[in-house]
């Protein structure tokens, strides 16, 4: 047996499991739309971690899932992204996105710091809150090389407040007497994963839904610049610490991680309408399914120890974040005359 055919068979054991694990999220996720199956296959999986935690036998599947089907999982989510929307939204729309993303952002830095939590668990708290959820963390974690207890905790803070968005908003909308234009941007632009996104807006009404899908698609489109922006703080950082006399000259092309490049790819071929509309829905399904394998395979790779070692701190800089978009939002709202 050839040294890669050795490879290949090493990760079927893990990776059928993880498999299996994502099937049964799934399941779970269609049952409960509110969880998601995402959310569901993590959850499985670190309870499973907890129960038996996985043999050697299993960790190259596993550790190929974690890694290489997150990495395709970003690049298939680009099929749902078409750089029209950003025309569709409209300019009114704008400010209060990339303000919304900037305040964000810059709350986890510093807020983060002064609660005392790690550079990767803030970082990936704060662009799941920022953009997109667990879509948003799956793009990240591999750029920065974050830990698999880091995205656990950062995707179960991120789940923990979509639900209490979806509960909450709605009501603040009736009772702010916002519009359902009004009611979709704020949906669109302060809650992460786009399932709860189209559950707190159908709720207040299909035009709000329809409106709110659309505001965060394409915020999900700020996952490139991002992601662009980390790899190169990244990069940067492993320069500086490399104890090499000469330095380096950065290389554009080595700084950009090849799955991005096939994430711009996909999102530039929809633009351009070289993937059919009737091919959309079952590429959301593929790629909903692809990131609850991956999550599955984190949550088996979850050291729970590590996890309550970590503290509150992360939940509270979630709540922090939480509350910091939702104001964000709708004072720009106000200030743009959207609300």
């Amino acid at each position: 047996m050839s040294r890669g055919t050795a490879a290949a068979a090493s990760v079927i054991p893990g990776l059928a499991l993880v498999l299996a694990l994502a099937v049964a999220g799934t399941a779970v996720g269609k049952m409960f739309p509110l969880v998601g199956g995402p959310v569901a296959g993590i959850v499985l999986g670190v309870l499973l971690a907890a129960l038996a935690r996985p043999g050697a036998r299993l960790r190259p599947g596993i550790g190929f899932a974690s890694k290489q089907v997150l990495q395709v999982s970003v690049v298939v989510l680009g099929s749902q992204l078409s750089l029209a929307q950003i025309v569709q939204v409209g300019v009114g729309s704008f400010p209060v996105m990339i303000g919304s993303l900037v305040v964000c952002l810059t709350a986890a830095y510093g807020i983060g710091r002064w609660l005392g939590i790690v550079g990767d668990l803030r970082t990936l708290i704060g662009v799941g809150t920022g953009i997109c959820g667990a879509s948003a963390i799956a793009a990240t974690a591999p750029v920065i090389g974050a830990a698999g207890v880091e995205v656990a905790y950062a995707v179960s803070t991120i789940f923990l407040f979509n639900v209490a968005a979806v509960l909450a908003f709605p009501l603040l909308g009736h009772l702010l007497g916002m519009s359902q234009h009004s009611f979709g941007l704020f949906a669109g632009t302060a809650v992460n994963d786009t399932s709860s996104v189209v559950a707190a807006a159908t709720v207040y009404g299909q035009t709000a839904a329809n409106y709110a899908v659309t505001v965060k698609l394409t915020r999900s489109l700020m996952i490139i610049p991002i992601c662009l922006g980390l790899a190169w703080l990244v990069r940067r950082r492993n320069r500086a610490a490399s104890e090499a006399t000469a330095r380096p000259r950065l290389q554009v092309v080595k700084l950009v991680p090849v799955f991005l490049i096939g994430f711009l790819l996909m999102t530039t071929a929809n633009s351009l309408g070289f993937i059919p509309a009737a091919a959309h829905h079952g590429l959301s399904e593929l790629s909903v399914f692809l990131i609850t394998v991956a999550l599955c395979a984190t949550g088996l790779s979850t050291d729970l120890a590590a996890l309550r070692r970590t503290g509150p701190r992360p939940l509270i800089l979630g709540a922090c974040l939480w509350v910091v978009v939702s104001v964000t939002s709708l004072v720009l709202q106000f200030l743009t005359s959207s609300l």
